[in-house]
Order: C-alpha cells, then structure tokens, then sequence
C-alpha cells in the first residue's frame, strides 16, 4: 500500500469516500483541503447514498478531471476532454477487474439509501472493512495509471 493510498484510508475515517480521494490527491493539482471536502461531499455513498456510482470511483474521476479536464476553450479536446474521458473508462474498467462493479449498491450488497440498508452495511462491517479497500484501490489505480505522481 503507498503512503498516498495509506493517507486516503485514514481520511476516510473522518470524510466520504469521494472526498478521500479527492483530498488526498487534489492538492498536487493546487486543489486546497477545505475546496476538495467541499466539492466531494455529496458524493458519498454512490451520490448522496444513491448507490449509485462509488464516491471512491466519483472521487478518482475528479482527480482524472483536474489532471486532464479541458478548461480553456482553445484546448484540444483531443488533447483534454476526450483523454479524460479515455481515462475514466480506463479507470472504471480497473475498478471493476478488481471488486466487480464501479456501483455502491452492487459493491455493498444493499441499499444505503434506507436506514435499513445502512444498518445491514454496518452490521457487515462495511464501512469499516470494504469501503477502506475501495478508497485504496481507487487511489492505488490513480497511481498506476499515472494519473498522480
């Protein structure tokens, strides 16, 4: 485990999932701890506890965007927006080799979106045990794929 993906693990006790990520990746783009909390934090729990897209995946692919994301309108966008977009594929199909979905639902096995649901993924151990290892892998793919130095 790298000492980034280590530090992002530790984040989550305190933060979500996409704003692990994103908090620990963000500052090599000039992206402050306060702005990263900020704009990830309804990301959690597959937006908002949706279950839908993981904020550990959400959290990678606003990484990917401050990397590559077009933000000039003389940019290429085959330079910046269609590489991003090149990237969260790629991305997501990493994350899915490795745990079998990019979606929270599926991931957790329940609906966090219910209080039932988020009593299951408790009692499961969820949040202490899968959803640390989905916050490293997300962080540890960012890593292999260049996305972070």
């Amino acid at each position: 485990m790298s000492e980034r993906s280590e530090k992002a693990v530790a984040c989550f006790e305190d933060f979500n999932c996409a704003q692990s990520v994103i908090t620990t990746c963000g500052p090599e783009f000039g992206l402050d701890r306060e702005t990263a909390l900020r704009v990830a934090g309804g990301l959690g729990g597959g937006m908002g506890r949706l279950g839908e897209v993981c904020g550990a995946v959400t959290g990678a692919f606003l990484v990917i965007g401050l990397k590559h994301g077009k933000s000039h309108l003389e940019d290429d966008e085959s330079e910046t927006k269609e590489k991003a977009y090149a990237l969260v594929y790629e991305f997501a199909d990493r994350f899915r080799a490795r745990n079998g979905s990019i979606l929270c639902r599926e991931l957790l096995g329940c609906d966090i979106g219910t209080p039932a649901g988020r009593d299951q993924a408790r009692e499961k151990g969820l949040f202490n045990d899968l959803c640390p290892k989905l916050v490293r892998d997300a962080v540890e793919i960012l890593e292999q794929m260049g996305a972070v130095e």
